[in-house]
């Protein structure tokens, strides 16, 4: 291990915004956070909102900067990358925004039902070798998941720039007969960048400056509780991310 990541891992024992359980405590069984989020971590009972696979955390700490109304939650396995946000929030002394190291596959262990309001995603790998399609962050496996803690009306924020992981998303919506409230293949040409669709990731920034549209899609889970899709991505032109 590097020593700029060994340094990080040591601070990131110091944030109080960081959680950062060890595996034993959550395989197979609940974090004592789940279902007291708002009266433990946060101390309020404001609308929980979660970043899944946050990285650096721009994004966790842009939207909990501009909505103190609601409470933050960035979610990665990545601590060096994670120190980033958890540092810029502790100074930015934003109360509003907690950072989750954790495995994806392992949220059901820390957030009870109706604890969260919305789910974002942005600019998650995209999977695109074959026998990794599963691993997509709306896959049916992942939309049970969320299911179990997202509060009905809900919403799922996917914000990405693969053509791939957009069109895939839009067929698990529709042969699960998803509401889908926003559905954009480029959200300047539809004139769709507000507040929230603003915020640009480093990674948004590289895309653009190479000329990729970005996609937005909103959607809810409606009372669906397994969640499956048929899918072949095999005639898909290569050059489609």
């Amino acid at each position: 291990m590097g020593k700029n990541k060994a340094r990080r891992f040591a601070e990131n024992l110091t944030f109080r915004n960081l959680i950062q359980p060890e595996f034993e405590t959550i395989f197979h069984r609940d974090h004592p956070l789940k279902g007291h989020w708002h009266d433990s971590f946060f101390g309020n009972d404001r609308p929980i909102v979660l970043e899944l696979g946050c990285g650096r955390g721009e994004y966790t700490v842009a939207l909990g900067s501009a909505h103190p109304e609601c409470n933050y939650i960035g979610i990665d396995i990545k601590g060096a990358r994670m120190w980033r946000g958890a540092k810029t929030a502790t100074e930015m002394e934003l109360g509003n925004v907690g950072f989750l190291r954790t495995r994806i596959e392992f949220i059901a262990s820390f957030f009870g039902p109706g604890e969260v309001s919305e789910i974002w995603i942005t600019f998650p790998d995209p999977q695109l070798k074959a026998n990794r399609i599963k691993k997509r962050l709306t896959a049916p496996d992942f939309l049970a998941l969320y299911a179990g803690f997202l509060m009905p009306g809900g919403s799922i924020h996917l914000k990405t720039d693969s053509q791939r992981l957009h069109a895939y998303t839009k067929e698990v919506i529709r042969q699960n007969g998803l509401p889908c409230s926003v559905c954009s293949d480029d959200i300047d040409r539809d004139g769709l960048v507000d507040e929230n669709l603003s915020i640009q990731t480093a990674y948004e920034r590289k895309f653009r400056a190479v000329g990729l549209p970005i996609t937005y899609l909103r959607f809810e889970l409606g009372s669906c509780r397994t969640f499956q899709v048929e899918y072949d991505e095999s005639e898909l032109p290569a050059e489609i991310r």
